[in-house]
C-alpha cells in the first residue's frame, strides 16, 4: 500500500468560496476513485511557526494507482484552485509497513 500526504501552505486571501469549492471536492474523491482505498484531509489545529495550512493523507493500493487519481476528473479540477491560491506545496509518497526502524544515533561526549 502506498501513502501519499500532501501539505499546503496558502497564500493570504484564498477566497473563501474558493476554498469550500476544493473542500467539497475533496470529499466528493472518496470512494469514487479507482485504486484509492482512504482519504482524510484537514486544515492544521496547532498553527505554529512551521505548521501548512492544510494536509491530505490518502491511501493507495499501488504508484499505478497515483497516476490514475492524478488525472482522474474528480482531481484535476481542484488544481484550478489549489495551484494558484499556494505559496507552497509538498507532497511524499511512501510504501506502509516496508520500512525499517530509523537507527538511533547517539553522541559520545
Amino acid at each position: 500500500m502506498i501513502r501519499h500526504t500532501v501539505l499546503f501552505k496558502f497564500k493570504p486571501g484564498f477566497p473563501p468560496s474558493d476554498k469550500q469549492a476544493w473542500i467539497d471536492g475533496l470529499n466528493s474523491m472518496a470512494g469514487n476513485i479507482p485504486g484509492m482505498l482512504g482519504l482524510s484531509h484537514g486544515a492544521d489545529v496547532l498553527n505554529t511557526e512551521r505548521s501548512f495550512d492544510y494536509a491530505i493523507v490518502a491511501d493507495f493500493e499501488t504508484i499505478e494507482d497515483i497516476a490514475v487519481y492524478n488525472t482522474h476528473p474528480l482531481h484535476e479540477p481542484l488544481k484550478a484552485y489549489s495551484f494558484p491560491n499556494s505559496q507552497q506545496i509538498l507532497s511524499v509518497d511512501f510504501h506502509l509497513g516496508d520500512a525499517a526502524p530509523a537507527p538511533i544515533e547517539t553522541t559520545q561526549s
